[in-house]
C-alpha cells in the first residue's frame, strides 16, 4: 500500500479499484452475523459486570481466517477472498458497539425508578444502530478518504494488516501472528491468572495525592505505537494534569473541601478521605466524583471545536453527495471509483426521517404518553446530538482508537444538554428522567456505532472494499445483534435477581411508594413497589399482593447488585438526577470547558487532551509508551526508504498483532469470568509466585520485556536498509 502521508492522493488499496472479486456474499454475511450474536452477548455481560468493553473487529477477523481456512480445505474450488473476510469482520463488529451503548445507559432505568422492557431496549438500539451507520455514510468521504494519512484509525489499520498478512503469508504473516501470540499469552497470564499486576503504580510520597499507574496491556502498547508520539503525548498530558496536578491540588486543600460520598459516609472532607483510605481508593474516588465531571466538560468543548473545524469540509462532502444524487436522478452517472461508492444520500435522508418517527412513537406511546410537543423536541435533540457526537466519535477514534473512545463522556454531555433544556421549559417531573435517559441512550449507541463503523470502513478502504457493500453489512449485523442485546440484558438481570425476606414485620406500602409493575413469584402475583427512599439501594424493590398493602418480600434486581454493578449506568443515573434536581457540580464542568479552550489557544489539539483528562491515566500511559517507542525507532533508525510501505514495517505489523492478541485474550477472559472460572484461575499466579504478583516493580519488568521485544522487531528494518546500501 503506497500512500502519500499528507494527502493520500497516491493511495493504492490492496485490491485495486478496477478489480472486482467476491465481497458481499451470503456466507460472509451469515458468518459475520453469527459472530456478532456471540460477541454482543459477551459485551453485555462484561459491560454490566465491570463497565468495560473490548473491541472485537480484529478477533473476529482472526477467527474468520481460521474458520475459512478449514472450509477452504473442504472445498478448494471456492476459496475465500480477503474482501469476504472484511465483510465478516464489519458485520460481526456491529453488535459490540450497539451493546456498549445500551449497557452504558439503559440499565440506569432501574436506578431512576423505572422498569427495563425488551421493546424499549430494542427500539432504542435500533435507532442508535441505524443513525450511527447513516451519519457515517455522510462523513466517510471526509474522514476516511480526504483525511487519509492524517487520521490513523489504529484498530482499522491493524485489522487490515492482520488480513493482508494472512493472505500473503511468509514473513509478513510471521510478524503479525508472533505479535498476536505474545499479546494473547501476556494478556491471559496477567488478566486471568494474575502472574503480575495489571496496573502497577508509582506514588510520590513527598507530593501528597500524586499517583501514576499504567494498565500494562499489549493492545494499548500496540495502539500507541500505531498512532505515534504526537497524539499519545497530548493524551497522556491530559491524564497527568488530572493525576499529578488536580488530585494533588485537591489533597493540598483537603480539609477545606467538603465532600459527600455515599460509599465513605465517615469522610466529610477530602482530607479525611485521604487519611482514611489507601492511595488507590482515594484517587479512584476523586476521579469518579470530581475529575470525571471536569473531563466531561473538556470533552464537550473539544467536540464542539473539532466539529467547527471539520464542518466546512463536511458540508462540501454533503453537497457533493447531493449533486451525485441529482445527477443520478437526471440520468447522468458520474464516474465514481468502486472504492468510493457509498449508499445513496437519498437513503440516508429517508432513514433519518424514519428513525425520527420511530423514536417519537416510542416516547409518545410508551415512555412519555400524550405530550406530543415534548416528544417531538426530544426526537429532534436525538438527531442533532446524534450527528454531532457521531462526528466527534468517528473523528476521535481516528486519533486514539476505539478502545480509548470516551463514549460515556459524550453521553454525559448529551444528558447535560438535554436536561438543561428540560429545566429551562419546566420538564422535571414524571417520566422526563426516563426521556432524558432514552435520548442519552440513542446518542450513546449512535456515537459508539459511528466510531466502530469508521474503524471498519478504514479497514475496507485499505483493503480495497466497496463502501456501500460494507455499509449494507454493518446494517445487517446491527439489526441481527439488537435482538440478542436486549434479550441478554434482561436475561442476566433476571439470573442475578434475588428474592429476599423483608426483615421488618408488618411493613406496609406507603403513599410515597410507587407501583412500577406486576410480577409473579412462585405462583403468586405481586405488585412491584419502588420505595423511593435515597437510603435504600436503587436496585431494591418490594413485593406486595394485589389485595394487600403488606410488603411480603424484597426484590433485589441483578443490575446494581455486586454481581452486575453496571458502573457506567450508575454514573448516568447520578448525572440525570443531579441535573433535574439542580445539584450537578457545574463549576467542575466549566473547569473542563475552559481547560480545553486554553489548550486549543496554545495550538494543541484539545480533544485528545480532553480524553486523557476524562479517562484514568492508566489507559493513556501505556499508549504514550508505544508512541515514544515509535518516535525512537523513526528518529534514531530512520523511516523506510522512499517507495517502501511504512505500514509494512516490522514494528507496525508486530503492533497490529499485539492489538489482536490482547483483544482476543480480553474476550476469552470475559467468557471465563461469565462462567465463574475466574475465581479459580485468579489463584494460579499467586500460588506460584506468592506476593511477587502484587509487586509493581516486577510487573514493570515484565512489561519491559514486551516493550523490548517490540523494539527489537521494529528496528529490524534498519538492518535490512543497511544491507541494501
Amino acid at each position: 500500500m503506497k500512500t502519500d502521508s499528507v494527502t493520500g492522493s497516491s493511495f493504492k488499496p490492496y485490491i485495486p479499484a478496477e478489480k472486482v472479486i467476491p465481497e458481499f456474499t451470503l456466507r460472509a454475511v451469515l458468518v459475520g452475523a453469527i459472530f456478532g450474536l456471540i460477541f454482543s452477548a459477551v459485551t453485555v455481560y462484561l459491560g454490566l459486570k465491570v463497565g468495560l468493553t473490548v473491541s472485537v473487529a480484529i478477533p473476529i477477523a482472526v477467527m474468520a481466517m481460521a474458520l475459512f481456512k478449514f472450509l477452504d480445505k473442504m472445498n478448494p474450488g471456492r476459496r475465500v477472498t480477503i474482501l469476504e473476510l472484511n465483510t465478516v469482520q464489519i458485520t460481526g463488529a456491529a453488535g459490540e458497539s450497539i451493546a456498549a451503548g445500551v449497557i452504558f445507559t439503559l440499565p440506569a432505568m432501574v436506578f431512576l425508578g423505572f422498569s427495563l422492557k425488551f421493546f424499549n431496549i430494542f427500539v432504542v438500539a435500533l435507532a442508535g444502530g441505524f443513525l450511527g451507520t447513516l451519519f457515517l455514510i455522510v462523513l466517510r468521504n471526509y474522514l476516511i478518504e480526504k483525511q487519509h494519512g492524517k487520521l490513523m484509525y489504529p484498530e482499522g489499520v491493524a485489522c487490515a494488516e492482520v488480513l493482508i498478512a494472512g493472505e500473503k503469508g511468509g514473513k509478513l504473516a510471521a510478524k503479525v501472528f508472533s505479535g498476536t501470540i505474545l499479546g494473547f499469552v501476556y494478556k491471559f497470564l496477567m488478566g486471568i491468572m494474575h502472574f503480575w499486576k495489571e496496573k502497577p503504580y508509582i506514588r510520590f510520597k513527598p507530593y501528597p495525592g500524586s499517583f501514576v499507574n499504567a494498565e500494562i496491556s499489549p493492545e494499548l502498547l500496540g495502539v500507541g505505537y500505531l498512532i505515534g508520539i504526537r497524539t499519545a503525548s497530548i493524551m497522556v498530558g491530559g491524564g497527568l494534569l488530572a493525576w499529578v496536578v488536580l488530585i494533588p491540588l485537591a489533597t493540598f486543600f483537603g480539609d477545606l473541601l467538603a465532600i459527600n460520598i455515599p460509599t465513605f459516609p465517615e469522610a466529610h472532607t477530602i482530607g479525611e478521605l485521604y487519611r482514611s483510605v489507601n492511595i488507590v481508593d482515594f484517587t479512584k474516588q476523586i476521579h469518579t466524583n470530581f475529575i470525571r465531571y471536569i473531563g466531561a466538560g473538556a470533552v464537550v468543548a473539544g467536540g464542539f471545536i473539532n466539529l467547527a473545524k471539520a464542518f466546512p469540509t463536511i458540508i462540501r462532502s454533503f453537497k457533493s453527495g447531493l449533486k451525485s444524487v441529482k445527477k443520478s436522478s437526471d440520468g447522468q452517472t458520474a464516474a465514481v471509483s468502486r472504492i468510493s461508492k457509498d449508499l445513496s444520500f437519498t437513503w440516508v435522508g429517508i432513514g433519518t426521517i424514519v428513525m425520527f418517527f420511530v423514536i417519537w412513537a416510542l416516547l409518545n406511546f410508551y415512555i412519555n404518553p400524550g405530550l406530543i410537543l415534548a416528544n417531538v423536541v426530544s426526537s429532534l435533540l436525538i438527531i442533532i446530538f446524534g450527528f454531532f457526537f457521531a462526528t466527534v466519535s468517528a473523528r476521535l477514534v481516528g486519533d486514539i482508537g476505539v478502545s480509548s473512545n470516551p463514549t460515556s463522556g459524550m453521553t454525559i454531555a448529551t444528558l447535560m444538554g438535554t436536561c438543561l433544556i428540560f429545566l429551562a421549559v419546566g420538564w422535571t417531573g414524571g417520566a422526563y428522567a426516563a426521556v432524558a435517559l432514552s435520548i442519552g441512550a440513542v446518542v450513546a449507541i449512535t456515537a459508539s456505532n459511528a466510531g466502530n463503523v469508521a474503524q471498519s470502513l478504514k479497514t475496507g478502504y485499505l483493503l480495497g472494499g466497496t463502501p456501500y457493500k460494507q455499509e449494507y453489512g454493518y446494517i445487517i449485523g446491527a439489526v441481527s445483534s439488537i435482538l440478542v442485546v436486549g434479550a441478554t440484558v434482561l436475561l442476566v438481570n433476571s439470573a442475578f435477581t434475588k428474592i429476599n425476606p423483608v426483615g421488618i414485620t408488618d411493613m406496609k406500602v406507603t403513599g410515597d411508594m410507587v407501583v412500577e409493575s406486576r410480577q409473579e413469584v412462585e405462583g403468586t402475583k405481586y405488585r412491584v413497589v419502588n420505595p423511593k427512599n435515597p437510603s435504600i439501594p436503587p436496585n431494591i424493590r418490594y413485593l406486595a399482593k394485589e389485595d394487600s398493602d403488606i410488603i411480603e418480600k424484597q426484590l433485589e434486581y441483578g443490575i446494581g447488585s455486586e454481581s452486575l454493578a453496571a458502573p457506567q449506568a450508575t454514573l448516568m443515573a447520578t448525572v440525570i438526577q443531579g441535573l433535574l434536581d439542580q445539584k450537578l457540580p457545574w463549576n467542575l464542568v466549566l473547569f473542563g470547558i475552559f481547560i480545553t479552550i486554553i489548550i486549543e489557544l496554545c495550538g494543541v489539539k484539545g480533544l485528545p487532551f480532553a480524553v486523557g483528562l476524562y479517562l484514568p491515566v492508566s489507559i493513556s500511559t501505556p499508549i504514550f509508551m508505544g508512541g515514544l517507542l515509535r518516535w525512537i525507532i523513526d528518529s534514531r533508525f530512520r523511516k523506510p526508504p522512499k517507495g517502501e510501505d511504512p505500514e509494512a514495517a516490522p514494528g507496525m505489523l508486530f503492533s497490529s498483532g499485539l492489538i489482536a492478541g490482547g483483544a482476543i485474550g480480553g474476550l476469552l477472559i470475559a467468557i471465563l469470568t461469565g462462567m465463574d472460572l475466574d475465581k479459580i484461575l485468579n489463584k494460579i499466579g499467586p500460588s506460584f509466585l506468592g506476593r511477587l504478583t502484587d509487586n509493581s516493580l516486577f510487573a514493570l519488568v515484565i512489561f519491559g520485556f514486551m516493550v523490548a521485544t517490540l523494539f527489537a522487531i521494529a528496528r529490524e528494518r534498519k538492518k535490512r536498509t543497511k544491507s541494501n546500501i
